[in-house]
């Protein structure tokens, strides 16, 4: 498997799980992935967020997206370094893409709206069937 894999994976099944740590303690919650492409996993949170304010001080995230099936299901694990996107086009597509933001009066000019990138890292698949075999590690950076 290979990057692609990962990136359509990512945008099947957007809801992800996304681990960041605080004061050395580990901190986990649901996220929505916003898009994956060749250049990697894009997120859009919000600077008075905890996530926020955590990536800041310590960037190196990990994010398991999973699929439910018949069986046990299939998992994505994505685990890199964040690096935040101060883009007005990519401002803009994000309001455009998720209208509830506009609703809560956030502009792409908004200082409050982050964008956030994995580029660089780590992905590998589980399943029940390579539970324990050996890792197959997907290395990218874009």
């Amino acid at each position: 498997m290979g990057f692609q894999e990962c990136v359509d994976f990512a945008n099947e099944n957007k809801v992800c799980y996304v681990g960041t740590s605080e004061n050395n303690h580990p901190r986990v919650r649901g996220l929505l992935l916003w898009f994956a492409d060749e250049k990697g996993f894009y997120f859009q949170t919000a600077s008075m967020k905890e996530l926020y304010g955590q990536l800041k001080k310590n960037p190196k995230i990990e994010v398991c997206f999973y699929k439910t099936d018949e069986k046990m299901g299939k998992m994505l694990r994505v685990s890199g370094t964040v690096e935040f996107l101060d883009d007005l086009n990519l401002k803009t597509k994000v309001i455009e893409d998720r209208p509830f933001l506009k609703v809560m009066g956030v502009t792409p000019q908004s200082p409050e709206l982050i964008i956030f990138r994995i580029s660089k890292g780590k992905a590998h698949f589980w399943t029940m069937e390579n539970n324990l075999k050996p890792k197959d590690i997907i290395n990218f950076s874009v």
